[in-house]
């Protein structure tokens, strides 16, 4: 797979039937291994290592509806009080990060309400900080630390 903007992890990687699979150890079982997969992993394992966010307390693909239509976000964190406070969008490395990907995870936020946005293709990333009483979106350097402020 690519090599991404991120530390190199290792991760359990096998192939079945001609695919190749990669352990997600938030869902504990084998999924098929896509770019975009890998981009989720590798940023997962990222949040864990780097951010110090408890993986019991990170949600892969959660689904969710929004107008009466079944959506997933790729990575939700819920913060210490067990309210969400990021949603992570990714992006497979070819997909270049563009204002519509923003307008995606911004859709999901109108139900979740999270003080974080978070957009990577593995290469580029970016950390918006909302802040829903003043109605104002801040890009931050970098993805915070745990623990999250959870403002929401």
């Amino acid at each position: 797979m690519e090599r991404l903007n991120l530390p190199v992890y290792s991760f359990k990687i096998k192939s079945e039937k001609g695919r190749k699979l990669i352990y997600d150890e938030s869902r504990r079982k084998y999924v098929p291994l896509t770019p975009e997969e890998w981009v989720r992993q590798n940023f997962i394992r990222y949040l864990v290592k780097e951010k110090g966010m408890p993986l019991s307390l990170i949600a892969v693909e959660p689904s969710m509806k929004i107008h009466g239509i079944k959506k997933r976000c790729d990575i939700l964190v819920f913060g210490r009080g067990g309210r969400p406070a990021l949603i992570v969008e990714c992006k497979s490395p070819s997909v270049k990060v563009s204002r519509e990907t923003f307008e995606q995870i911004a859709r999901y936020n109108i139900h979740i309400k999270v003080s974080y946005l978070v957009v990577t293709n593995g290469i580029s990333h970016y950390c918006c900080r909302l802040d829903h009483d003043k109605g104002t979106c801040t890009f931050l350097e970098s993805i915070p630390s745990y623990p999250l402020v959870e403002e929401g």
